[in-house]
């Protein structure tokens, strides 16, 4: 078994000790229990989430089980440009160094609803959001020496109907729910290998990575249908626990792409187990889609047109 597709723990990557990371979405779900695993690991963790209630009464959470943890809160609305941009000058101020970011907020509509800025909420949440706050923090995390972006994607960036529609990449035209959030997640992982691309035509270290949390027992699916509420209920774990696991393990992959040394621009980590729903992290396929030079390009200009934030730009 080749070191790069061996299981994987947390203690392998040792202290994280003056490092900073940046986890969006950390009030609950795996965006709590990866700021929970970096902050017990000792990095300074960052919780980015949209209700500061929530990512306060994290941030305690965190620190009942870490007392001399570094963990701070910060609001930020993903589906809104302008609490993005407050947000990364908040972030800037006060950390001229990111060495984690790590994009883990995501949403997934039952119906058609839009963002503040009028985009589809999955398409605007799940990946026009993380364009632009990466675009805002990537200087920073370019000056880490071992910098990393961090996208949490799904498999079902896999599915037939992922294919991005750039003549409505909102989708609005005619809405499916599962058919949004798999093209959102198609974007996603579409943005994490051109970013990549980008990156390493500077000649720089910065990697950009992704991971899957299999199927993770979370509030994520609060929205769909009786039936997938009650398959993916925390209460039935007995039951369901041959396909379904916990945020803790969910965030398992996510932690591999963050942390293990042997990880390479591009790489996507997900579960090992039955359908990469449930088991430890290994490296896992990226869809051939998503790695398409010139869907990748056409993806980044239409998010730069989109958002209004403009970065690694090409030229000829």
């Amino acid at each position: 078994m080749s070191e790069r597709t061996r299981p994987w723990t947390v203690s392998e990557a040792g202290s994280q000790a003056g490092r900073v990371a940046v986890v969006t979405g950390a009030n609950t779900g795996i965006g709590l229990e990866i700021a929970r695993q970096l902050a017990t690991a000792d990095a300074t963790v960052v919780l980015a989430c949209r209700d500061q209630g929530r990512a306060d009464a994290a941030r305690a959470d965190i620190l009942g089980s870490a007392p001399k943890a570094n963990v701070y809160a910060v609001q930020v609305d993903m589906g809104s440009l302008d609490s993005i941009a407050a947000c990364s000058r908040r972030l800037r101020e006060n950390w001229p160094v990111i060495d984690l970011l790590i994009n883990n907020a995501g949403v997934m509509a039952a119906a058609p609803t839009r963002t503040a800025d009028g985009f589809e909420s999955d398409f605007g949440t799940n990946f026009l959001g993380h364009f632009a706050l990466t675009g805002h923090l990537l200087d920073r995390v370019r000056a880490s020496p071992s910098g990393r972006v961090v996208t949490v994607s799904s498999i079902t960036h896999r599915r037939r109907t992922a294919t991005l529609d750039f003549e409505d990449p909102n989708g609005l035209r005619r809405f499916d729910p599962a058919t949004a959030y798999a093209r959102s997640k198609m974007a996603s992982m579409t943005f994490m290998v051109e970013l990549q691309r980008r990156l390493a035509a500077t000649g720089e270290r910065t990697l950009s990575v992704a991971a899957h949390p299999g199927g993770v027992r979370t509030h994520i699916l609060r929205q769909q249908n009786r039936l997938i509420q009650l398959v993916y209920n925390p209460r039935l774990s007995w039951l369901t626990g041959w396909f379904t696991q916990s945020p803790a393990d969910g965030a398992r992959p996510i932690l591999r792409a963050a942390l293990d040394s042997s990880t390479r621009g591009g790489d996507f980590y997900g579960p090992a187990g039955r359908g990469e729903l449930v088991g430890p992290p290994v490296l896992v396929e990226v869809s051939r889609r998503a790695r398409d030079v010139e869907a990748g390009r056409r993806l980044w200009q239409l998010a730069e047109d989109m958002t209004g934030v403009r970065f690694l730009e090409t030229h000829g």
